[in-house]
């Protein structure tokens, strides 16, 4: 197995990679098995699609010869050159509708070829423009193994508060589809109005759900690009056109799944390029009428990842959906590699250039409680997601929310579900076990329900015809009357349809986004999305961030070194010369290792006189440079050697006459610096003065990385010594006692 660093296995090795294969369908772009784009109209009816006449059509074909291409832009869009196609994608000057109108008239090996010919960067810049709605959104999954109802209730809320516009709930029994469903609703509605839900499961269960109204979207009506894996469950492009009809016509938004990778699972790739066989998947999800695709790999991003270029392709299949118009939710719901820098080098492209759903499907809850299987980020990653949207400025669609603003949310959310539960005589929950749920991380934190009473409290949902309204009702009737009027204002907004825009999402304050309303505006720099300084303010706000203010050190009473008078070079051969920094023991007393300065000034002079040396202290008031220090010690030392330590714990012992970076010995990992460190860094010094050659004093092995955790107190420090140095001269440091005692 492959080693990382000769230190064991690296996570990458857990990975599979794969050669290219294009008989099996591993190929990311351009098999030598894709057929050359072509088109043949006759009599306003495409008879020829892609090198296939029509008495040869597939299913799928035949889908998009009827239904599937603008025979009106065609001519035009077909015989354009592919490069030339590929260029209007990134050029700034040409509208977003201009390149969705020809790409509506190209055949899927056309927008294959075109697509395979953009490099990443620039796969992103189209992406840029070509999105539907101007702003980007999440959808998170929200989920656990035992299908608690209160906990999902819980974790709901606590999404929303977070910025999740769209929440995804499944099961691990099909029969908790309908509790999974209410709780989720109740749940959704507690931080914020208008988070959409809904419950991946099969097809006609998703369904009744939704006309019910205990769901307000749907998207997993899959979408596969080969007759035999698309009809494999009796599926033709006619009855999921249908289902789409379905959801459309009771007013539940609808978008469908499909991704690369699917094919070649199922053993049916025809040996055709993965990018080609998306591109049929959505341009069928156009001429069925949904508003939108969720792909990206999805489920079979692992299988897409394991090739050369196969996260290019990734990212080429988000934008093929753009291209032709529809909401395009960008997978990162699937953990696509064990390789933590892998998994954050296929999110942050996506990131960077914007979607209208960032994720679809970041896992809000543990991995181990996300049923759909770990996302690419989950609860464990939330911090650093927050972290990486400040970091870059993007508009990431997540906020920071301490656990003092959440836990009243949870609270409400679990005692909502519990009054519904209860009203509707479906199942109960004590006190404590609403408790539980409120401080749990997870479903290992909270008392297991009755499996049982967990299944048959969905089958009386179904049973007794409970619907969303029944729901209302019971939230009333307990009180709850905010969350009752939001899931109410669900409904109205199903009957006056403007979610069913293309891209539609319903903001905090009930408005809809969508492409109509909220039009990505993109057109170079200047334009587009851009955050408000309440949201770069938002943004900015993130777990751990101090006040440069309050990091500042505070004076001791002007500090415990007494300074004497102006220091001159001495004259004994065994003097050695400490030369500390401007607020050394002044108004810093506490260096990085966290040992207190005069200790660490000590654990110096005691090593000096160990080995028979004099000891001088001078303070050095006119520069704050550890190696300008020591150059300024060892001019003023009689043996010609100083040390320079500044109160961070940096340190240097340096020779007179030598370069002022030709140190000797240096200490620039000062958290790492130990006592028994700084007495042997004396002991050497006074060695250098005899004329010998030590061996160094090397710093203590570690991974950590320094910078991230001490750099922002440097800040501060180096802030306190700048202000004292302000004079001109070196000053001699009276040595009070303890100090020099070398205890």
């Amino acid at each position: 197995m492959p080693e990382g660093n000769g230190s064991g296995p690296s996570a990458i090795a857990l990975d599979n990679l794969l050669d290219e294969d294009p008989r099996l369908g591993l190929i990311a772009f351009s098999s030598p098995y894709d057929p050359a784009p072509s088109l043949v109209i006759a009599d306003g009816r495409v008879v020829e699609l892609d090198g296939r006449r029509e008495a040869d059509f597939d299913v799928i074909d035949e889908y998009l010869a009827r239904h599937g291409i603008d025979i009106a832009a065609a001519p035009e869009a077909m015989t354009l050159d592919d490069l030339a196609f590929a260029r209007l994608l990134i050029d700034v000057t040409t509208p977003r509708a201009e390149v969705t109108r020809l790409a509506r008239g190209m055949t899927p090996a056309k927008l294959a070829r075109v697509l395979a010919l953009l490099r990443p960067v620039e796969i992103l810049q189209a992406m840029q423009k070509m999105r539907l709605r101007r702003t980007p959104s999440m959808q998170g999954h929200v989920t656990n193994r035992l299908d608690h109802p209160l906990l999902l209730a819980a974790d709901a809320a606590a999404a929303v508060a977070r910025g999740f516009r769209e929440l995804e709930t499944t099961v691990p029994v099909l029969r908790d589809a309908p509790l999974n469903a209410v709780a989720v609703l109740i749940g959704g509605q507690v931080a914020a109005p208008g988070a959409l839900c809904q419950c991946s499961v099969e097809e006609r269960a998703e369904l009744e759900l939704g006309l019910r109204g205990l769901t307000t979207y749907a998207e997993t009506v899959s979408l596969y690009g080969t007759e035999p894996v698309f009809v494999d469950g009796d599926d033709t492009p006619w009855s999921k056109a249908f289902l789409v009809s379905a959801y459309a016509s009771r007013g539940l938004k609808m978008r469908v799944t499909s991704g690369s990778g699917a094919e070649v699972l199922m053993g049916a790739a025809e040996r055709r390029s993965m990018l080609y066989l998306e591109a049929r998947c959505v341009m069928l999800a156009r001429a069925m009428g949904a508003q939108g695709v969720q792909n990206g790999g999805i489920d079979g991003v692992n299988v897409t990842a394991t090739v050369p270029d196969g996260m290019r392709e990734v990212i080429a299949e988000n934008l093929l959906v753009m291209m032709l118009g529809l909401e395009s939710c960008t997978g990162n719901d699937t953990m696509m590699s064990s390789s933590d820098i892998r998994r954050t080098a296929h999110t942050l492209p996506l990131l960077l250039a914007g979607s209208d759903f960032l994720f679809s499907g970041y896992g809000t809850i543990p991995r181990y409680d996300n049923q759909f299987g770990p996302s690419n980020f989950n609860a464990e990653d939330l911090d650093d997601y927050l972290v990486i949207q400040r970091d870059w400025g993007f508009e990431g669609g997540l906020r920071f929310r301490p656990e003092d603003e959440l836990e009243p949310l949870r609270r409400r959310a679990a005692e909502a579900c519990r009054a519904v539960l209860e009203e509707l005589d479906l199942l109960r929950f004590d006190d404590a076990e609403v408790d539980a749920v409120v401080r749990a991380t997870g479903s290992l934190d909270v008392p297991e329900p009755s499996r049982e009473s967990i299944a048959a409290a969905g089958d009386a949902i179904l049973e007794r015809g409970i619907t969303a309204v029944d729901v209302v009702r019971a939230l009333v009737a307990r009180g709850y009357d905010v969350e009752a009027d939001r899931i109410v204002e669900m409904l109205r907004q199903r009957l006056v349809g403007d979610y069913l825009q293309p891209a539609a999402i319903f903001d905090e304050d009930m408005r809809v986004l969508s492409a109509v309303t909220d039009p990505n505006d993109y057109a170079g720099p200047g334009t587009g999305y851009r955050m408000t300084a309440e949201r770069r303010a938002e943004v900015a706000r993130v777990r751990g961030v101090r006040s440069a203010a309050a990091s500042k050190p505070v004076a001791r009473g002007g500090g415990s070194l007494r300074e004497l008078h102006p220091a001159t070079r001495g004259e004994d051969a065994r003097e050695v010369v400490v030369g500390i920094s401007p607020a050394f023991g002044m108004s810093l007393h506490t260096a990085l290792n966290g040992e207190p300065v005069e200790a660490v000034l000590d654990a110096v002079i005691a090593g000096i006189r160990a080995r028979g040396g004099v000891p001088r202290v001078v303070r050095i008031v006119d520069t704050i440079d550890v190696g300008a220090i020591g150059t300024r010690a060892a001019e003023l030392a009689g043996s010609g050697i100083g040390i320079g330590l500044q109160a961070k714990g940096t340190a240097v012992v340096h020779r007179v006459g030598d370069p002022p970076l030709a140190n000797l010995e240096l200490f620039p990992v000062a958290p790492r610096a130990t006592l028994d460190m700084y007495r042997r860094l004396g002991e050497n010094a006074v060695v250098y003065g005899q004329g010998g050659d030590p061996p160094p004093i090397l710093t203590p092995e570690s991974s950590e990385a320094i910078g991230p955790k001490y750099h922002a107190s440097v800040v501060a420090m180096v802030a306190a010594e700048r202000a004292a140095s302000e004079r001109d001269v070196a000053y001699e440091v009276e040595l009070p006692a303890p100090l020099g005692a070398g205890r």
